[in-house]
């Protein structure tokens, strides 16, 4: 998979010959400052790295295709410190392959009411310039984020961070590949969808293996590796006595051991199983399919591969930020005092979101005629969470994100045997659900809380995916007609 660590965004400001060779100087230097400001802030994950100054339409196709040849560049972030002639961006941009942020800035935070003069003024022109520049990329209708603001303020800084982890989630799609072990559960609608589409749009690949694939790579694991695993299992989670079950555990470690080899020596991202289809397997994946998505992999059940690149894409996005990013279900409600979700799945839902030492557990699962799987069982801790939903409407891929409240259950749940997420969705379970159903969202879902809502309409944005919003301003009346406008746009392919 992706070395995160080695990902870069290229800081290019943009210029002319008309102010002469020492205004040039001040702007590289200028540019070269706010790039090494912007590189050592911790919350940018990836090197932010200075480029230098474009003043020609052949500079800036040059930078343009070194961009796109350079596997390293996730992004580029523009800026304009005087006024930069967009016709000599024209041919670059219509080339660029990768995302970039227009930045809205200026080197200076405050006028210099006493001094200023003219020379000050024709090199400080951003507001100008960036202006000129904004309206060429309108005029093209390239996709961008465009932020406002003093290059130091945190408000700024958070916002390019922002963008930045939406890049590197769209390098991720680029170049992700899913396995999918087993078709999708029999007569579901809403896990299907056009690889070829997703592929041409999302960049990633869905590959089919027979689940006789997986046991083969199972049965070269050995014995001595089954029990390093166990092993490993007794010391990092509470085991009860009663789910201390040697023959159970070694063979839930056995599949993660094929699993995890098989995936690692296919360079895949993400993975899709489904209990109806689990010949040659003693029990369905649980605790392994656990524990690939706490190393960064992205999961569906059965058969969802549309859910699992997502999951591995948010996974990508959230990638050094604390809380936790799973695979989800919007599984039952309680619709007394405030009506709340109780999420959860079979099995698969990620460590990253337990608020503490999660518990291995055996139960019987009661679908797919298997032996008992052994599992993680956990609660998710309070606090802010999104929930997305990616489907294909048949003209088009449409992503859904509801802002929610995760809670703890207002009372013990020793009976239920899963992993769980007890959440306010916004602006209220009535409005939020509607809004989802209306919009066709799914019942698997991305949840994190880690990311917010402006980390996913960033990369819908990279992507060219409709994103519908719910949250705390959502009006079921608006929403409905939002998605007549939507629709009527993407018929007209707008």
């Amino acid at each position: 998979m992706t070395k995160l660590e080695d990902l870069e965004i290229w800081f290019v400001t943009g210029s002319q010959h008309l102010y002469g060779p020492e205004a040039l100087t001040q702007v590289a230097n200028h540019s070269q400052t706010i790039a090494t400001s912007l590189d050592s802030e911790k919350s940018l994950p990836f090197r932010i790295v200075f480029k230098p100054i474009l003043t020609t339409a052949e500079e800036v196709r040059g930078l343009c295709r070194e961009a796109n040849n350079f596997t390293k560049c996730i992004g580029l972030v523009l800026w304009m410190h005087t006024f930069s002639p967009a016709k000599m961006w024209i041919a670059g941009l219509t080339s660029l392959t990768k995302p970039f942020l227009h930045l809205h800035t200026q080197f200076n935070r405050e006028l210099l009411w006493s001094s200023i003069d003219m020379d000050f003024m024709n090199l400080n022109q951003a507001a100008h310039g960036d202006r000129e520049f904004g309206f060429i990329t309108a005029r093209l209708r390239l996709a961008r984020k465009v932020v406002v603001g003093f290059w130091q303020d945190p408000e700024t800084v958070a916002e390019v961070a922002t963008w930045a982890r939406a890049a590197a989630g769209w390098h991720e799609s680029q170049n992700l590949k899913v396995a999918r072990f087993g078709d999708n559960m029999r007569d579901v609608a809403v896990t299907e969808g056009d690889k070829v589409a997703a592929q041409a749009q999302l960049g990633y690949t869905v590959d089919g293996y027979g689940v006789g694939d997986l046991v083969a790579r199972m049965n070269q694991v050995s014995d001595a590796e089954v029990d390093r695993l166990v092993g490993e299992y007794r010391e990092a989670y509470s085991i009860a006595k009663e789910h201390d079950q040697p023959a159970s555990l070694k063979v839930a470690a056995k599949i993660e051991l094929g699993l995890r080899a098989f995936l690692e020596e296919g360079n895949f991202g993400a993975f899709t199983d489904t209990f109806q289809d689990l010949h040659g397997l003693e029990q369905l994946p649980g605790i392994a399919t656990q524990r690939l998505m706490a190393d960064g992999y992205g999961f569906g059940g059965e058969g969802d591969w549309k859910t699992a690149a997502l999951v591995r894409t948010m996974k990508v996005m959230a990638h050094g930020l604390p809380g936790g990013t799973s695979f989800m279900e919007d599984y039952t409600y309680d619709f007394s005092g405030t009506p709340k979700i109780l999420g959860s799945h079979m099995l698969e839902v990620c460590p990253t979101l337990a608020a503490a030492k999660p518990s291995l557990e055996v139960h019987p699962l009661g679908i797919g005629g298997k032996a008992d799987p052994v599992r993680l069982v956990f609660t998710a801790p309070s606090g802010a969470a999104v929930v997305a939903s990616l489907v294909d409407m048949g003209n088009r891929f449409r992503m859904i994100v509801n802002e929610v409240d995760v809670i703890q259950p207002e009372q013990p749940l020793p009976k239920l045997p899963v992993a769980r997420a007890v959440w306010l969705p916004k602006p209220s379970l009535k409005v939020a659900a509607a809004a989802w159903i209306y919009a066709g969202g799914a019942h698997h879902t991305g949840m994190s809380q880690a990311l917010t809502i402006d980390h996913l309409e960033d990369f819908a944005e990279m992507a060219g995916v409709e994103l519908i919003r719910i949250d705390a301003d959502t009006r079921i009346h608006t929403f409905r007609r939002q998605l007549r406008w939507e629709e009527a746009a993407y018929s007209r392919n707008l």
